[in-house]
C-alpha cells in the first residue's frame, strides 16, 4: 500500500486507531489469481493474523480450540486478531477481557457447530468485535446461553459493523452492559435481535434489524430504574410475534422498566403489534420516528411511567396512533407534539377489549397534546381519558380530519379538568367533540356549543369546517 494514500495525523489519531484503519483498507483475495500480494498483517504491530497462525478458512472443520487459544492469546496482550475471509465453524467460544476481534466485512465468517453456546464473555471491562458474521445456523444453544452472542457485566462493549443472523434464541443477549452496538445487520433470529437487560448508558445505533421472530431492540431491567440507553437511526423491519399474546411480542422496538431512555431517527416497518412499545418506563423520549404499518398500537407508552415526550413522530398505519395510557396504574405527565398520524384502522391482532381500535391519540393524565395532524381514522381522532381516568389535559392548536369524531371526551364522574382549544376539525361526519361515557357518545357535538355544561371541560375557538 502506498503510504501516500493514507493521510492521517498522527496528532489526531492514536497508534491503534492508525493499525486499525490501516487493516480496514487491505485487501485480502486468496481466491484470485490475479490478486495483489496482500499486506503481511503480522507484519503491524498489534494486529495478529489468524490465518498464520493456526486458523485455516476453508479446513471445514470445528476450530474451536485454535480460534479460543489465539483470542487468549491476543487477549492478554491487549493485541487484535486479524480473522481473514472464509467459514470458521466453533463453538463454546469465551471472550476473555480486552477480547478485539477484526475481520472483513461480510466475509469472515464465524458459523456456530450446535454444542454449548456460540460467543460468550462473562465479567470482561472492554470487548471490541468488527467486520465479522456471526452465524448461529439455527442450531439451539444449552440452557445457559441466551444469545448467539451473550455477554454480561462489560461496559465497555463495543460491537461495530457485524452481522448476526440465524440465531435458535436471540441475536446479542446483553447483561449489565455498556457501550455501543452499531452499524450492524441482525435478522432471521427465533426471539429478538437485540436483548438488553440492566444497562449501563448504552448506545444502540445505525443498525439493521429484520425477519426477527419476536422481536427487535428490546431493552429492559429487572427492577424500575435509571437505564440512559440512547436507541438511534436503526432500520428495523418485519418483525413477528410468533409467540402471541397481545402486546409483549412483536415489537420494533420495547422498553421495559427502563427509564431515562431516549428513541430518536428510527425507520421502523411491519411490527406485528407495536413500532415503539414502552411499558413502566419513566423519563422516556420518542422522538423523529418513522413508523409505517404498525399491527397494533404504532407508539404505545404504557402502566406505570412518569414523564414521556412524544415529539415529531411520523406514524402511518396502525389500529391506534399513538397511545399514552394507564392512569389507573400510575401513568401519567407526557408531552405530544407535532406528530403527524394517519391512516389508523379499527381491526386488530385480537378481539377489541376497553376502548378498542380506531384512534389517531390518546391521553388520560397530565398531558399537553399541542401542534399534532391527524388524518383519516377509523373511529375517533383523539380519545381523552377513559371513565373516570381523565385530569389534566390540555388540547391545543391541532388539525384532525377524515373521522367519525374528531375528540371523544370523557364525561364520566371522576373526569377532571381539560382544556379542547384553537384545534381545526376537516371532514368529521358524527362530531368534532363529543362527551362519551367509556365508549358510548352521550353529547351533542361540544363544540359546537357556547358553553360546556360539563364543569370539568372549558371548550372554546375550536373551527369546524
Amino acid at each position: 500500500m502506498d503510504k501516500r494514500d493514507i493521510k492521517l495525523s498522527k496528532n489526531l489519531l492514536h497508534r491503534r486507531e492508525l493499525l486499525l484503519g490501516v487493516a480496514a483498507c487491505i485487501t485480502i483475495t486468496p481466491y484470485h489469481s490475479n490478486a495483489q500480494t496482500p499486506l503481511n498483517l503480522g507484519e503491524l504491530r498489534g494486529i495478529v493474523d489468524a490465518s498464520k497462525n493456526g486458523l485455516s478458512p476453508q479446513s471445514g472443520k470445528d476450530q474451536s480450540s485454535s480460534l479460543q487459544n489465539l483470542i487468549n492469546k491476543t487477549a492478554s496482550k491487549q493485541e487484535i486478531l486479524f480473522i481473514p475471509a472464509g467459514n470458521y465453524y466453533v463453538s463454546n467460544i469465551e471472550l476473555p477481557d480486552n477480547t478485539r476481534i477484526l475481520g472483513i466485512a461480510n466475509a469472515s465468517r464465524i458459523i456456530y457447530t450446535g454444542r454449548g453456546h456460540g460467543m460468550r464473555a462473562r465479567s470482561a471491562q472492554h470487548i471490541e468485535l468488527r467486520d465479522i458474521v456471526l452465524d448461529g445456523a439455527s442450531n439451539v444453544f444449552s440452557n445457559y446461553a441466551k444469545g448467539l452472542l451473550h455477554i454480561s457485566n462489560c461496559p465497555g462493549l463495543l460491537l461495530d459493523n457485524i452481522v448476526v443472523r440465524n440465531s435458535a434464541f436471540y441475536g446479542i443477549y446483553l447483561e449489565s452492559c455498556g457501550g455501543s452496538i452499531k452499524n450492524c445487520d441482525i435478522s432471521h433470529v427465533r426471539e429478538a435481535a437485540i436483548y438488553a437487560v440492566q444497562n449501563t448508558g448504552l448506545n444502540v445505533r445505525n443498525n439493521h434489524i429484520h425477519d426477527c421472530a419476536n422481536g427487535g431492540i428490546l431493552i429492559h431491567r429487572w427492577e424500575v430504574g435509571e437505564d440512559n440507553t440512547s436507541v438511534s437511526n436503526n432500520r428495523i423491519a418485519r418483525i413477528a410475534a410468533m409467540n402471541g399474546g397481545t402486546g409483549p411480542w412483536g415489537n420494533g422496538i420495547n422498553i421495559f422498566r427502563a427509564g431515562n431512555v431516549s428513541i430518536s431517527d428510527n425507520h421502523i416497518s411491519d411490527c406485528a403489534f407495536s413500532a415503539i412499545r414502552a411499558n413502566s418506563a419513566s423519563n422516556i423520549r420518542i422522538s423523529d420516528n418513522s413508523c409505517f404499518g404498525s399491527g397494533e398500537t404504532a407508539l404505545y407508552v404504557e402502566f406505570a411511567f412518569q414523564g414521556a415526550v412524544v415529539t415529531g413522530n411520523l406514524i402511518d398505519g396502525g389500529t391506534i396512533g399513538i397511545s399514552i395510557a394507564n392512569f389507573d396504574s400510575g401513568g401519567r405527565m407526557s408531552v405530544i407534539s407535532g406528530n403527524l398520524v394517519r391512516n389508523i384502522i379499527d381491526k386488530g391482532p385480537y378481539p377489541q377489549e376497553g376502548p378498542g381500535f380506531g384512534h389517531g391519540i390518546a391521553v388520560e393524565a397530565d398531558a399537553s397534546v399541542t401542534g399534532n395532524t391527524i388524518d383519516n381514522v377509523a373511529k375517533w381522532g383523539m380519545l381523552l381519558g377513559w371513565g373516570p381516568f381523565l385530569r389534566s389535559v390540555n388540547i391545543n392548536g391541532n388539525v384532525i380530519r377524515k373521522a367519525p369524531i374528531g375528540i371523544a371526551v370523557s364525561v364520566v364522574k371522576g373526569a377532571k379538568s381539560t382544556s379542547i382549544t384553537n384545534n381545526i376539525f376537516d371532514e368529521i361526519s358524527h362530531g368534532a367533540i363529543m362527551g362519551h361515557e367509556w365508549s358510548k357518545p352521550v353529547t351533542s357535538d361540544l363544540a359546537l356549543s357556547t358553553k360546556s355544561r360539563f364543569s370539568h371541560l372549558r371548550i372554546v375557538d375550536n373551527i369546524v369546517n
